[in-house]
């Protein structure tokens, strides 16, 4: 079904980032780099060397009246010209009225509070801001970074012992959504997906699946679950002896790998690799990380164990390699891990773990400086748990595992694109509970749903102009009796100015939550545009053209958000 043309209920609106500093180039952003240019160059005139530490912010007041941008330029100045803010604000005011770039595009400078240098600028800068965005194409983020990293992204590894469960697909996701994020901020990217494929836990999971195959229940610390009768069903059609512990191990381990692959390529997840554990013994980097430590001096003998000294790195205990009974620790293969990922020269190593996980943190870091490696590019954001709630209660079970809910069955429920917005709108370090009725639902109580009306709305709105004839999305110059932009076209512009710097910050911060946030407030302003502005028919010379531009560019923005969340813009809703 089309989208209506009739009014839609407005959601909240999310306050705009700072846009500065910023010493890389943008791309749809020039009118902002040309205003952010301004300041700093009168502040440059005013005192030759660089004025301040940080840098001048070039920021969105807080309310319409204080103007359409706000600097802090004079307040930093004082300090170096020894003089009182207001002063050095009114120096700034005159040099920027001065400028012969700037000044045809200011309605006027006002110097308020302590010294912030407040601008009102003409539509002229505003319609020149729509053009660049226009102008920029689908290229809506930011440029590449000056200095981009090769950085390795390991996310989800979990166990291949059962299906994938909702907590898990938090994890992908987010790490997902990460990838993307520090992609567009120009850096490399690989994704990886760790296979704890050796261990106690595979052997209690062979043994699971043989005891099903021999009809008898799982053994008290194995794995339940129909699940691993489906498995078992299929390695006996598969020929396999269930006294082969061997077959078991690696055809129970290769058939949960395939369906968990399957569910991520579901759910829109894909990894570069995936790296065996087992393969750190078959290729000897165990013994090969081991001896490596030994040769630098950071192993001892204790209780017939050997030890990692850690704490010399800052773990709060030294930690045991090798147990007295010659076999390693889980801890040791990890560090064979990250000395291979180091060996593989990546620049920033980034692991996505859970919450069970922040003891974790510390002895890898440890192991890796030990190994010679640089501890600060270990990076790892904890997950915090999310809940499934359906009538004001957490859903606990599954009819398939008997224990957690599968992210198959939530997408079965409410689909791809609610899953990850559910899972990734709020930061990775708050728990989330995923109500299903809000998800389930189409109206503005659904902020995936919400968003995606935004856009196709607007796809609705350029079919409409196109059937009828309508001007081109464009910007047909300034022309003296075209009437005033209205308040909502002007904060939407400024609204889609202002991605390419939530995405550069989202990537730096590791939050893909904020994309969510920055979605709704576009599509928020996007309504609210649309209720005080008509499009298709609208008079005054240019002013349908323009309009019709500023849908565009809001679409454009709208899509390239959500392709960084990994959801979908539906051209009909």
């Amino acid at each position: 079904m089309d989208v209506a043309e009739d009014g839609y209920a407005q959601a909240g609106s999310v306050p705009g980032p700072s846009l500065g500093p910023y010493d890389g180039a943008v791309t749809a952003t020039d009118s902002i780099a040309a205003l952010r240019g301004a300041v700093e160059g009168a502040a440059g005139t005013l005192h030759k060397s660089d004025p301040s530490e940080p840098r001048p912010t070039l920021e969105r007041p807080p309310k319409p009246e204080l103007g359409d941008y706000s600097s802090n330029a004079a307040m930093l100045l004082a300090r170096h010209l020894s003089d009182n803010p207001r002063t050095v604000a009114e120096r700034l005011r005159g040099e920027l009225e001065g400028d012969s770039g700037l000044a045809p595009n200011l309605e006027r400078i006002e110097v308020a509070g302590p010294g912030f240098v407040n601008f009102f600028l003409a539509d002229s800068w505003y319609l020149g801001a729509l053009e660049d965005l226009l102008g920029a194409g689908e290229n809506l983020g930011p440029a590449p970074t000056p200095s981009p990293e090769k950085v390795l992204v390991e996310f989800v590894s979990a166990n291949p012992t059962g299906p994938i469960h909702v907590g898990t697909g938090r994890h992908a996701a987010y790490g997902d959504s990460l990838v993307r994020l520090l992609e567009a901020a120009g850096h490399e990217v690989q994704r990886e997906y760790y296979v704890n494929d050796a261990g106690s836990q595979i052997e209690r999971f062979a043994e699971s699946i043989a005891a099903r195959m021999r009809g008898e229940e799982a053994p008290e610390d194995g794995y339940a679950g129909e699940y691993v009768g489906e498995l078992a069903e299929r390695l006996r059609a598969e020929g396999v002896d269930p006294g082969d512990a061997e077959a078991l191990r690696a055809g129970g381990v290769e058939l949960m790998l395939d369906d968990m692959r399957e569910t991520l390529a579901r759910f829109g997840v894909r990894f570069d690799r995936f790296f065996s554990e087992r393969s750190l013994y078959e290729k000897g980097e165990v013994d090969t990380a081991l001896a490596e430590l030994e040769r630098r001096g950071h192993t001892y003998r204790s209780e017939d164990a050997l030890w990692l000294r850690t704490t010399a790195f800052g773990d709060d205990k030294d930690r045991v390699l090798i147990r007295s009974n010659g076999e390693a620790t889980y801890f040791m293969p990890d560090i064979a891990y990250h000395w291979d990922k180091l060996q593989r020269g990546f620049d920033r190593l980034i692991d996505v773990l859970g919450a069970d996980h922040h003891g974790y943190v510390a002895r890898i870091r440890a192991a890796i400086e030990a190994l010679g490696g640089n501890p600060d590019a270990f990076e790892v954001p904890i997950m915090s748990l999310v809940h499934v709630v359906e009538g004001g209660e957490r859903v606990q079970m599954s009819k398939r595992t008997g224990d957690f809910i599968t992210l198959d069955e939530l997408l079965d429920d409410i689909g791809v694109d609610a899953t990850r917005w559910f899972m990734l709108w709020r930061s990775h370090e708050t728990t989330v509970d995923l109500d299903l009725e809000v998800a389930r639902s189409q109206s503005s109580e659904n902020p995936v749903y919400y968003v995606q009306y935004a856009h196709a709305r607007i796809a609705s709105i350029l079919r409409k102009a196109d059937e009828e004839g309508a001007a081109e999305p464009r910007i047909p110059g300034v022309p003296a009796e075209r009437p005033p932009l209205l308040e909502s076209e002007k904060l939407l512009v400024k609204r889609l100015l202002e991605f390419p710097e939530e995405v550069r910050t989202a990537a730096a911060r590791r939050a893909p939550h904020r994309i969510c946030a920055y979605s709704t407030a576009v599509a928020a302003d996007f309504h609210a545009f649309y209720r005080d502005c008509q499009v298709v028919g609208a008079e005054g010379e240019g002013v349908e053209a323009s309009r019709l531009a500023l849908c565009l560019a809001t679409k454009r923005t709208i899509a390239a958000a959500l392709g960084l969340l990994g959801i979908s813009a539906p051209e009909r809703m």
